[in-house]
């Protein structure tokens, strides 16, 4: 049974001066398994952030449900194992560090001796040991994040809600991050984390859900989306000359190695025949296979295209609805009106 699961969500938001209702999530299905890392990516406003709102409680679905450990999304019990990480969160700008975790450790009711540990364990974990016994109001953007982080782990959740989390770290951040989300993993927990850099899901996630205009429209393993094509491959040389390779064109070289870029597979099996043939040594083939994010721009340029598609044939079969209508009205007129009096009748 899947640890967390939307079913037929959909959701509507107050929009503008008059306060109209916009339509931001459209029947978003999707499943997270228990000890994997998923992926909820999308660009900026995709509906990443309101979905994980309805995961939380913090607004409700206009239709469809969630469940959170085989249990209803509202029921409180059930969140109580999940920690949560906003994408831009606010503390207390009075409370130091070190105080904000352990304030989260006491609403969960972990014990004073517990707590301590690992209030010390998180903030170790995080790079923010030095930084504890500083106010929050102090804080940077990263450092905020890092602290985030601490809190949402303080209670060793099994699932874990993570919204935007690589968000104004710097690369070692970054990658510290990645490696917490992997020791999380390790540990058995489940991650569910959204994100626009599709960079680090492509390196983290077990599975991904790519979320365009508030539709789900790919759902899978990195490896099932992106089918394992190769682009192409590079490869490369060395003891030969250009001129001990007629009819193939070098795309680089640095010192005696020559660097070449084929498309075609038997191009490059009759490049390295040519090479051995003429003394040389192949020292790299490398294919090179579409990245997540060469994907997700392709498919949401397909979507549109289709979306577009269907809305002028429907636009075109109203169209021609209507004129079917005008011009079955006009002929009902001619029929029912009645016939002008003759020129020297009765008057």
């Amino acid at each position: 049974m899947p640890i967390l699961s939307f079913n037929h969500v959909a959701k509507t938001l107050p929009y503008g001066f008059w306060l109209r209702r916009k339509s931001v999530l459209h029947d978003v299905s999707l499943s997270v398994e228990a000890g994997e890392v998923y992926g909820f990516l999308g660009p900026n406003g995709a509906g990443k952030t309101t979905s994980m709102k309805c995961l939380l409680g913090l607004l409700r679905p206009d239709a469809g449900s969630i469940e959170i450990f085989g249990r209803p999304g509202s029921d409180p019990g059930a969140r109580h194992k999940l920690g949560y990480l906003p994408e831009q969160p606010y503390f207390y700008p009075h409370l130091t560090g070190a105080e904000l975790v352990e304030y989260f450790g006491r609403l969960f009711g972990i014990a004073a001796p517990e707590r301590r540990r690992r209030c010390g364990e998180l903030l170790e974990m995080v790079g923010m040991s030095s930084k504890a016994d500083l106010p929050i109001r102090q804080y940077s953007k990263g450092m905020m994040q890092r602290i985030g982080l601490a809190q949402a782990l303080i209670n060793d959740p099994e699932l874990v809600i993570l919204d935007e989390p690589m968000s104004g770290l710097d690369p070692i951040g970054r990658r510290e991050v990645k490696e917490i989300i992997l020791g999380l993993k390790k540990k058995g927990a489940t991650v569910f984390f959204s994100s626009h850099i599709l960079s680090d899901a492509e390196a983290l996630c077990d599975r991904v859900g790519l979320l365009f205009s508030g539709r789900i429209i790919r759902e899978g393993t990195v490896d099932e989306l992106l089918e394992q094509r190769v682009r192409y491959w590079e490869a490369a040389c060395e003891d030969l000359s250009r001129a001990d390779l007629p009819g193939f064109e070098p795309s680089a070289q640095q010192g005696d190695r020559l660097y070449f870029r084929f498309e075609d597979d038997r191009q490059l099996d009759r490049w390295v025949d040519v090479v051995r043939a003429a003394g040389g040594r192949v020292v790299l083939v490398t294919p090179q296979r579409a990245t997540l994010e060469e994907y997700f721009l392709a498919t949401v340029k397909q979507d549109k295209a289709d979306r577009g598609a269907a809305a002028a044939a429907e636009s075109t079969a109203r169209s021609a609805g209507a004129s079917v209508d005008t011009s079955g009205a006009q002929e009902d007129a001619l029929h029912s009106r009645p016939p002008r009096a003759a020129a020297g009748g009765a008057r």
